[in-house]
């Protein structure tokens, strides 16, 4: 077997892993991202509402109006800006998440 031929198939699984690699780190921040949206912009929604006396919101509240599982919400909440936890003694049993423009002006 020549030599060379070896390291053109070894460039080539390097190369392709690479692209593979690549490729599920745009499909995964790609998700994240629309998820956070998702979020944010139902969460501004559902806490803004004149009707609604409601600032915070529960992690199963959120889960169950996005389609999407508590775990999954509670992971977007802690990590975007926009969204704060609410720190109330009252609170301590369950995660509650508003808008941090609304809440703490």
């Amino acid at each position: 077997m020549d030599p060379s031929r070896i390291y053109e198939g070894l460039i080539i699984a390097v190369v392709g892993a690479v692209a593979l690699i690549g490729i599920n780190y745009l499909i995964k921040r790609y998700k994240e991202r629309r998820d956070t949206h998702k979020i944010e912009a139902w969460l501004t929604e559902a806490t803004t509402n004149k009707d609604s006396q409601k600032q915070w919101r529960s992690t199963r509240a959120i889960a169950s109006h996005n389609n999407l599982t508590e775990e999954r919400v509670h992971a977007i909440c802690s990590a975007s800006k926009k969204i704060v936890l609410s720190t109330s003694v009252k609170n301590e049993d369950k995660a509650m998440w508003g808008i941090k423009r609304i809440v703490r002006p």
